[in-house]
């Protein structure tokens, strides 16, 4: 994939010096794959040691292997390494490697302190999406991805189109090319195969494409056809013999006289500046998106679109915004069936490298797992709506890059309900009887009312919640009784795909409200309050436990209540005497700060005056008798 934003092939062509390790002169000339075994020798041989592991980590980045950079990186900045922008590829090469919680904090380091101004800016946008990374890792969806090895081998294949008249698929490969010093592979070519099965694609022979398209010392890559299969446009590099870049443009080539015209550079388009690559045909062939490098854009690669204005000649290229571009790399473009913009970024949250999104009503979406992996997923080409050819670099392919089938299946939809049941319990029997006719309130987790209804026969109701991950609070009242409440959310109940057995699935989700009668002096013990040995303060665990009390005091305003604290027998009367005061007025004074009028609750320590369990023994009596208790004193009507 060496047109990642041209990174493999955009190498500084300046004169080496005679002072020059082998090592520098060979990264100089951009020859990565020759270079990192002599910086190797040289980390080995403690030869300038912080800086030959900074330009092996350079290496793999510029090589396009940042997941491999990361040890040299660490290493580089351990070392000392005098370079303003060690830090930052630090932090993209952790990204790189699904390390996405040490890169959002390497990056967030950059952004405060990072020498490279221009790096710091992007790197806080940069931390942000590789927090945002953890949520995709769980966004595995109900599409395939299927390997078609007919055509992959050891070299890197990738980029596919179709020739409109011929149907043949048309790809790039370096299976037949010189070595590229540039990553160790070979030179890539455009190949073309003509299937036996067309849905299928399976059978058939590769082809290379005419040789006036092709070349012994250039990459040709990401070819393109005109819908009426006359105009072929596709990225070229130029042969590094000149000073300078080893630039990327995009090249045209017209059917002509039943042959291809010898390729020229397609005017109006290409920056002499920047890279040019990854082009692709809008359904009409009136516009051309592409990916460029070019100054005025995001950051790393951006995509572009221009409009013919006549055959072969595009006006002003335009840059599709911040809805698609980002700091990072966005690159080959694809166009659906339906007309929906895909594209392939390392900028927007995703699994580490490149990943695949669509723009779908102005949103930008991952498409998730399996269509995405840890490694590059880019360069996807519809064959038919959502069935089409990515290229991946993922684990278990037969090489450096590989073609795929995909069937982009539509993510199954699932609606929640909140399947409930309001009850009235009877305190002396404890048993449950269902209300009938009773309003129940939906709430959603800021306190914000979103709907009601009214309980069936059977004392049931039911509620549709929202479609996306959210909490809830369900609610009914009764004069005389205390509100009912319960919480209820929806984070993390939403089924695998895999799961879902239709296109749209219900979940419903049971929850019970329960209404008690409010009785005058009844004692109502409240759980799990713990106090340390001979301490009254309140622990964080006794604080939750007040914090529903609270809630019962905001939902009942009508209510007036004594606490109350209670200790075992054990110990000396008075002194236990004085220590329940004090819990009592600990947990009074809590409930006060949350915003509780103070004249509504008052502060009670019984000592042992009150034991559950008179003559208690065992630590589980004595426990029973250490309590906080309240009851309601007065009901304002």
């Amino acid at each position: 994939m060496w047109a990642m934003a041209g990174s493999a092939v955009v190498l500084t062509g300046c004169a080496t010096s005679g002072g020059m390790s082998k090592a520098d002169k060979r990264f100089t000339r951009g020859e990565y794959e020759a270079a990192i075994p002599l910086y190797k020798a040289d980390v080995a041989r403690s030869k300038n040691i912080a800086l030959s592991n900074y330009r092996l980590g350079e290496s793999y980045r510029l090589s396009n292997r940042p997941e491999e950079a990361v040890s040299y990186y660490k290493a580089a900045l351990a070392g000392g390494v005098k370079n303003a922008d060690a830090g930052y590829y630090y932090a993209q090469a952790l990204r790189a490697s699904g390390k996405f919680e040490e890169a959002a904090a390497q990056f967030s380091s950059y952004a405060e302190t990072g020498g490279n101004r221009t790096l710091a800016a992007r790197a806080e946008s940069e931390a942000k999406n590789a927090l945002a990374s953890t949520a995709v890792l769980a966004m595995r969806t109900n599409s395939e991805v299927t390997p078609l090895d007919q055509l992959n081998t050891p070299a890197a294949e990738f980029s596919a189109t179709r020739i409109p008249d011929t149907k043949e698929l048309v790809f790039a490969s370096g299976r037949d090319g010189k070595v590229f010093q540039g990553n160790g592979e070979g030179f890539n070519d455009l190949y073309a195969v003509k299937f036996d099965d067309d849905q299928k694609l399976t059978g058939g022979t590769v082809r290379k494409l005419d040789g006036l398209i092709n070349s012994d010392d250039k990459h040709e890559a990401s070819a393109t056809y005109s819908p009426d299969g006359k105009m072929l446009v596709f990225a070229r590099s130029n042969n590094g013999s000149k000073k300078g870049y080893l630039s990327v443009d995009l090249w045209v080539s017209y059917y002509r006289a039943g042959a291809w015209t010898e390729p020229e550079i397609l005017r109006g388009v290409n920056s002499s500046t920047a890279d040019e690559f990854s082009p692709v045909f809008s359904p009409d062939g009136q516009t051309l998106y592409f990916a460029s490098t070019r100054k005025g854009g995001l950051g790393g690669s951006d995509l572009y679109k221009a409009t013919m204005e006549s055959p072969g000649r595009f006006g002003t290229p335009e840059n599709l915004g911040d809805q698609v571009n980002t700091v990072g790399n966005e690159n080959f473009p694809a166009i659906s069936p339906e007309g929906i913009l895909y594209f392939s970024s390392d900028g927007h949250p995703g699994l580490g490298k490149l990943d695949i999104f669509k723009l779908e009503k102005g949103k930008t979406r991952n498409l998730g797992s399996p269509i995405n992996s840890a490694g590059d997923d880019f360069a996807p080409f519809f064959t038919d709506k959502r069935v089409g050819v990515l290229s991946s670099n993922r684990a278990g392919g037969k090489g450096s890059d590989d073609l795929y089938l995909f069937r982009e299946n539509p993510i199954k939809l699932v609606t929640f309900f909140a399947d409930g049941t309001l009850v009235e319990r009877n305190d002396k029997t404890g048993n449950t009887a269902p209300v009938v006719n009773e309003t129940v309130t939906l709430f959603d987790g800021r306190g914000q009312k979103l709907q009601t209804t009214t309980t069936g026969p059977d004392g049931r109701f039911s509620l549709k919640l929202d479609s996306a991950a959210a909490n809830y609070s369900l609610i009914a009242n009764r004069s005389g009784y205390f509100t009912a409440r319960n919480s209820l959310s929806t984070i993390g109940r939403k089924p695998a795909q895999t799961d879902l057995p239709d296109p749209i699935n219900e979940v419903r989700l049971p929850v019970t409200l329960t209404l008690t009668k409010i009785v005058k002096n009844k004692a109502i013990v409240v759980d799990n309050i713990f106090y340390d040995y001979d301490k009254a303060n309140i622990r964080p665990d006794a604080a939750l436990e007040l914090d529903k009390l609270v809630q019962t005091l905001n939902d009942n305003p009508q209510i007036t209540i004594e606490l109350s604290s209670h200790t075992d027998a054990r110990g000396k009367d008075a002194y236990n005497q004085a220590l329940s005061q004090r819990r009592a007025q600990a947990a009074v004074d809590y409930i006060i700060t949350k915003g509780v009028d103070k004249s509504r609750i008052t502060a009670k320590g019984y000592g042992e005056s009150r034991p559950v369990i008179k003559d208690a023994k065992t630590e589980e009596e004595y426990q029973r008798n250490r309590r906080t208790e309240f009851k309601v004193t007065k009901i304002t009507e």
